[in-house]
């Protein structure tokens, strides 16, 4: 299928119903995601701004909750991992000429308690 988007140089509508026919409700998400320009294209990764901050997206993997907590256990791929996949293939989101892991670079992600 997203060799098909690929071809066709964009989502057209009938894409985008075999999208959300295929993957459902995060096939909907992921299409919303797509068109409302939430996906950048880092140096290393895409991330994609999502409701409660930016996921990164490397293949199936994602740092989002939904993926960590039950996809990667059970199989399958979130909607930010759809989303990037039809971005990739159109080849329309933001580019961003740096590294995202210098961004993430002097960010606390755990406090330690004593």
């Amino acid at each position: 299928m997203f060799e098909e988007i690929r071809d066709a140089g964009s989502l057209t509508d009938e894409l985008a119903e075999r999208v959300e026919k295929e993957y459902g409700a995060r096939g909907k998400k992921a299409i919303e995601a797509f068109r409302s320009g939430k996906i950048k294209r880092y140096r290393d990764f895409f991330v994609v701004e999502g409701k409660k901050g930016e996921y990164i997206v490397e293949g199936d993997f994602c740092s989002c909750d939904d993926y960590l907590g039950r996809l990667s256990k059970k199989g399958g791929i979130c909607y930010h991992s759809i989303a990037t996949r039809i971005a990739d293939a159109t080849g329309r989101y933001e580019k961003v000429d740096e590294w995202y892991t210098d961004k993430l670079r002097g960010r606390t992600y755990f406090k330690i308690k004593k």
